[in-house]
C-alpha cells in the first residue's frame, strides 16, 4: 500500500533572513573598504594634471606614499622620516619583488623631494613605480 500520495509535499519559500544577512555583510564590508582607500590619500595632496592623465586601475598590495608641498612624506595618514621609508620599503622589496608603488605628490613639491623618495625605491630595487596625475578638465 502507498500511503504518501496523500501526504502533501512540503513547499519550497524563499528565505528573506539569509538573503537579509548577506547584504548587511556586503554593506559593511564595502564600507570599510571605502574608508581604507580614503586612508591611503592623504588629505590635502593636489596632485598635478597631464593631459593623459587617467586613473588606473589598482594593483593588489600596492603602497601609496603622499608627499606634501612642504616636503613631508606620508604612508596612510603617518608621517614618515626617509630613514624609516627606506627600511620600510627594504623590508616590503625583500619579500615581494615586484612590489608596486605610487608617488602621490603635491603640484607645489620641489623637486627634490620627489627625487629623494625615487632615490630611495631605487636603493631598495623597487622599480615598479608610478605618480599620480588627474587628467585635465575639458573647457
Amino acid at each position: 500500500m502507498n500511503f504518501r500520495k496523500q501526504m502533501a509535499a512540503p513547499s519550497v519559500a524563499f528565505q528573506m533572513a539569509p538573503m537579509v544577512d548577506v547584504m548587511f555583510l556586503l554593506l559593511t564590508f564595502f564600507m570599510v573598504a571605502s574608508m581604507y582607500a580614503q586612508w591611503e590619500t592623504k588629505l590635502d595632496v593636489k596632485v598635478p594634471t597631464a593631459s593623459s592623465g587617467q586613473r588606473a586601475d589598482r594593483q593588489p598590495g600596492e603602497i601609496i606614499i603622499n608627499i606634501d608641498k612642504d616636503g613631508r612624506v606620508f604612508i596612510s595618514e603617518t608621517e614618515m622620516t626617509l630613514e624609516r621609508l627606506a627600511s620600510l620599503l627594504a623590508d616590503v622589496a625583500r619579500e615581494y619583488k615586484d612590489q608596486p608603488v605610487i608617488i602621490r605628490a603635491d603640484a607645489k613639491t620641489t623637486h627634490d623631494h620627489v627625487i629623494a623618495v625615487l632615490d630611495l625605491c631605487r636603493q631598495v630595487d623597487i622599480w615598479n613605480i608610478a605618480f599620480a596625475a588627474l587628467p585635465k578638465k575639458q573647457e
